[in-house]
């Protein structure tokens, strides 16, 4: 959950297929798309794993905090979806830019919390880094590298 500057993900696809090959340090996995839609499903979808990562996140900070506190916390789970939804009170929502990206989090605390626990705990759980960072208005910067230049991991 920290930031590691120094460490890259190298993800490579090839010609005819739409399987990822993702590296992560030394950690190796595959990423792919549904068969409808052209993949042949040996992987999660990228989709998966944006929320995957939001969901351990999620829970990996309320397991830290819980913990710190010492409170009966025995278990977390956390179910997402992602959705494109239509902006509130949209006149124009039809038109280009009027649909909202949407996350839906569900979070189960499991173990025997006072109310108000639960209630701290669900605070907490929308302070986790990864989503502090997609929330955040998130930059990008693609920089276009020669052919003949290896990307290496």
């Amino acid at each position: 959950m920290t930031d590691t500057p120094d460490k890259s993900v190298l993800v490579k696809v090839g010609q005819e297929a739409l399987l990822a090959d993702v590296q992560a340090g030394r950690h190796t996995w595959f990423i792919d798309e549904p068969v409808a839609v052209g993949g042949q499903d040996l992987g999660p979808t990228p989709y998966d794993l944006l929320l995957s990562a939001l969901g351990a996140c999620t829970a990996i900070t309320l397991r830290l905090y819980a913990t710190q506190k010492k409170w009966p916390l025995e278990a977390i789970e956390v179910r997402l979806r992602h959705q494109r939804v239509h902006r509130q009170d949209c006149d124009k929502c039809e038109m280009p830019g009027e649909m909202l990206e949407e996350v839906q989090k569900e979070l189960r605390l499991i173990g025997p919390l006072t109310e108000e626990q639960r209630q701290r705990l669900e605070l907490i759980s929308q302070k986790c880094p990864v989503q502090k960072t997609l929330m955040s208005g998130l930059r990008i910067v693609t920089n276009l590298l020669p052919a003949n230049q290896p990307l290496v991991n």
